[in-house]
């Protein structure tokens, strides 16, 4: 009997330290790596389960058979997470330009940074729920799309 390896937790934890990764390169590029660090320090406790709640779904969704709701699933959740960091650090972006409607973008995008952290941490929750939930109507044998 050959056993298959399963790198799911190894794919996760990728995932999940390459979202942090990306938050911090995204936000040294336009404001400097000292910002960055000072930065997440003050937003660690949304930056931090954000990338842990994406790595999780994806450990999960490596860690079962695929079907295309899981995997839509998968991409709208993690999305929302990504998009969710990406609308954090967008500000510093938008900050830059010299366009004056903009400039009140990059106010909104501050203004609203909790919501998008919490809509990202909520859809993180909601996605690790239908993958769980999948995950156990296969133990059952229930799902025959997969």
């Amino acid at each position: 009997m050959v056993m298959e390896k399963n790198n799911s937790i190894l794919y996760g934890l990728l995932a999940g330290t390459l979202l942090l990764v990306f938050y911090i390169s995204v936000v040294s590029f336009f404001q400097g790596f000292e910002f960055a660090i000072l930065n997440f320090r003050s937003l660690w406790y949304w930056i931090v389960p954000l990338a842990i709640g994406f790595g999780i779904q994806i450990g999960l969704f490596f860690s079962i058979k695929h079907t295309a709701e899981m995997t839509g699933i998968v991409a709208g959740t993690g999305g929302i997470s990504g998009g969710s960091m990406i609308a954090c650090c967008s500000h510093f972006i938008i900050n830059l330009l010299p366009i004056a409607g903009v400039s009140g973008l990059a106010v909104f995008l501050i203004k609203y940074q909790t919501s998008f952290f919490t809509v990202g941490i909520v859809f993180n929750i909601v996605g690790i729920s239908l993958i769980l939930r999948h995950k156990q109507k296969m133990k059952r044998g229930i799902c025959h799309n997969g």
